[in-house]
C-alpha cells in the first residue's frame, strides 16, 4: 500500500515511554543552528525576488521589482558575522551542536564548512536549498535529495544522517527520503517531545520532532530582546528538567545565523548555555545521537503509532 500521511491526535498521550538516556539524564538538549544563507530564492537563482524570510525585513510588506540588496545583505550577515560567533560560543564550552543545512549554501561558503566539519557538528540536511519542498512535484524534490546528499559530502565530508525541510515537508518528502535510503530520522514534524517510529511502505521510520517555540524566531513575533529570549527558553528547559525526574524529555532549540548570530542576541543564548551548565543530569547532544540511541533502546516494533 503506497504511504499516505495520516493525522494522529492521540501519539504517546499520559504514557510516553522512558527514554533511558545516557547515564540517567533526565533531559536530552539539541541546540540546532540552521545553516541557509546563500540557498534562498534570490534573483541570482532565477526566482525573480529576494528571500527576506527570518530577516529584520521580514513583515515589512515592502516589494522590490529586481534586486533587493538590502535583503540580500541581511543573509550575507549571517554567514559573515553570526555563524562564526555562535560557532566561537559552542566550541569555548566544547558543545555539541547540530547544523540544519542546506547544501548550496555549504558549497558557498568553504569556510563555514570547513569549520563545521572541524567542529564535529552532525549534519541534518535542510535541504539542496531553503525552499518550500511542499511546492515542489515528485521528481523535482526527489532530484533535491539527491543533490542535497551529494553537496553535503563534498563539502562537509560526510553525508547527512537526517533530514529536515523548510517549515514544512510535501506530502511525497518521507516516503522519497525511504526510497532513497541512509537517513536515520527526519524531523519534518512539530506535533511530540519525544522521538517515535512511523511505518513508511513497509519500513520504519524514525521521526525526532522538532520545535517553533524554542526558536530564535521568537524575535520576529513579539520578543524583543535577549533577556525575554533567554527567559523563555529558561523557562522551557526548568519545566522540563522537573518533569524529567520522573518522565525524561527532549529539548530541541532552533538558531539561525542571521538572527541568533547579532550581538544583542547572542549574549542570550550565552547566558543559557552557562544556566544549563549548572545543572547535573542534561545530556547536552547532538540530534543524531538522540536518533542512534532511539534506534538502539526503542528499536522500530514492526508499527509506528500511527498505523
Amino acid at each position: 500500500m503506497a504511504y499516505e500521511v495520516r493525522r494522529d491526535f492521540v501519539g504517546y498521550g499520559g504514557h510516553p515511554p522512558d527514554p533511558k538516556w545516557p547515564n540517567g539524564a533526565r533531559l536530552a538538549v539539541n541546540f540546532v543552528l540552521n545553516y541557509e544563507e546563500g540557498s534562498e530564492p534570490s534573483m541570482q537563482d532565477g526566482e525573480g525576488h529576494t528571500d527576506i524570510g527570518l530577516t529584520e525585513a521580514h513583515g515589512m510588506g515592502q516589494t522590490i521589482q529586481g534586486r533587493d540588496l538590502a535583503g540580500e545583505s541581511l543573509f550575507e550577515y549571517g554567514s559573515r558575522v553570526g555563524f562564526w560567533r555562535i560557532n566561537r560560543l559552542f566550541r569555548e564550552r566544547d558543545l555539541p551542536m547540530t547544523i540544519y543545512g542546506c547544501a548550496l549554501a555549504f558549497e558557498r561558503n568553504a569556510a563555514v564548512s570547513k569549520a563545521i566539519k572541524e567542529a564535529g557538528y552532525d549534519i541534518c540536511s535542510h535541504g539542496w536549498r531553503w525552499i518550500k519542498h511542499y511546492e515542489l512535484g515528485e521528481a523535482e524534490e526527489r532530484e533535491h535529495i539527491r543533490k542535497a546528499i551529494a553537496a553535503t559530502e563534498k563539502m562537509i565530508g560526510e553525508r547527512p544522517l537526517g533530514w529536515y525541510c523548510r517549515y514544512g515537508p510535501g506530502e511525497n518528502t518521507r516516503r522519497l527520503l525511504v526510497e532513497e535510503g541512509g537517513f536515520l530520522y527526519d524531523s519534518d514534524y512539530y506535533g511530540d517531545e519525544l522521538p517515535f517510529w512511523v511505518t513508511v511502505e513497509g519500513k520504519g521510520q524514525l521521526v525526532v520532532p522538532y520545535t517553533l517555540t524554542n526558536n530564535d524566531g521568537k524575535y520576529l513575533t513579539g520578543i524583543g530582546n535577549a533577556d525575554q529570549w533567554f527567559a523563555l527558553l529558561r523557562d522551557a528547559f526548568d519545566m522540563l528538567y522537573r518533569e524529567g525526574a520522573t518522565q525524561p524529555k527532549m529539548m530541541s532549540i532552533g538558531m539561525h545565523c542571521r538572527l541568533l548570530g547579532h550581538a544583542a542576541r547572542a549574549v542570550g543564548l550565552e547566558r543559557l548555555l552557562d544556566y544549563m551548565a549548572k545543572h547535573k543530569g542534561v545530556w547536552i547532544t547532538k540530534r543524531v545521537e538522540i536518533a542512534r540511541h532511539w534506534h538502539k533502546v526503542h528499536p522500530y516494533p514492526g508499527k509506528g503509532l500511527n498505523d
